[in-house]
C-alpha cells in the first residue's frame, strides 16, 4: 500500500473491544494521528489505536462507499471481518 491511497480501516482497543472505523487518502499520516492522540474525538477518548485492518481502493469514492456499508453493518460483521484477515487482532501498522 502506497502512503497516498484512499483506503478503508478499522481501529480496535485491544482484541474485541472497541472499534472504529475510518476512510482516509493517506493511511500512514491519518494512523501516525491516531496514534499520537493528535485526532481529537472517539479514538482518543477510547484509546482505539491499534490497526487491525485495511482495505485500499482505486478512488475515494469507492473507499467511502466500503466505509459507508461497513459502518451500516452490525458488530459482528466488523468482527468477523477483521478475525478472517487478522485472527490474532495484532497491529498492522508497521507493515504500511
Amino acid at each position: 500500500m502506497t502512503n497516498k491511497q484512499p483506503t478503508v480501516y478499522i481501529l480496535a482497543s485491544k482484541p474485541n473491544g472497541t472499534i472504529y472505523v475510518g476512510v482516509t487518502s493517506n493511511l500512514s499520516a491519518r494512523i501516525h494521528a491516531h496514534k499520537t492522540n493528535a485526532v481529537e474525538g472517539f479514538t482518543k477518548k477510547y484509546g482505539v489505536h491499534t490497526l487491525v485492518y485495511a482495505e485500499a481502493f482505486e478512488t475515494m469514492n469507492e473507499a467511502i462507499l466500503r466505509e459507508k456499508q461497513l459502518k451500516a453493518g452490525s458488530r459482528k460483521k466488523k468482527v468477523d471481518l477483521i478475525e478472517k484477515n487478522n485472527p490474532g487482532w495484532v497491529d498492522i501498522s508497521d507493515k504500511l
